[in-house]
């Protein structure tokens, strides 16, 4: 008898921002497929964004899942709760502003931002969505680049990484 195959539990949390029907137009008719567009964080700083298109629904997401893990960001948080400074980005029509708040204020924004920021594990921070497009793909996108632009100061470290490095390596 085979053993039962067991699906390994992902360390990720997985939010469905959208799922769409596309059409594509061929000799004899349409073709239809699905869009899926899937935002995975752990909650703990890392997050990324996965779109991806399959004849099925459960295909679609499934792609979309293996591509947001590929595209998978880390971003450090002060204090493990929120951002350093103010940020604006732009990413197509959609423009999004990022502000650092105070302890216990929580997680202010909507739609796909605040998607993005709960996969992150952001709890104290207030977002806007500048823009007027409503599509979450593109809203999602820029609050992605916002966060890509967040620099933090690194503590310099004793050791040079070119004392690490031994003759015989190559």
């Amino acid at each position: 008898m085979r053993p039962f195959n067991k699906q390994k539990k992902s360390e990720f949390d997985e939010r469905t921002l959208e799922v769409r029907r596309v059409t594509r137009v061929v000799a004899g008719g349409k073709r239809f497929s699905f869009r899926a567009t899937i935002v995975l964080g752990d909650h703990r700083g890392r997050v990324g964004i996965g779109i991806a298109k399959g004849l099925d629904v459960a295909a679609a997401v499934q792609k979309a899942k293996r591509q947001a893990e590929k595209n998978m960001i880390r971003i450090e948080l002060k204090d493990g709760r929120t951002i350093p400074y103010d940020i604006e980005a732009k990413y197509s029509a959609a423009r999004v502003r990022l502000k650092p708040a105070r302890p216990g204020h929580g997680l202010i924004a909507g739609g796909s931002m605040r998607a993005v920021l709960e996969a992150l594990g952001v709890k104290d921070i207030s977002g806007k969505i500048m823009g007027r497009t409503t599509n979450k793909l593109t809203n999602a996108m820029a609050t992605l680049e916002a966060l890509k632009k967040i620099k933090v100061a690194q503590k310099e470290t004793t050791s040079d990484s070119e004392d690490d490095y031994e003759e015989g390596e190559e």
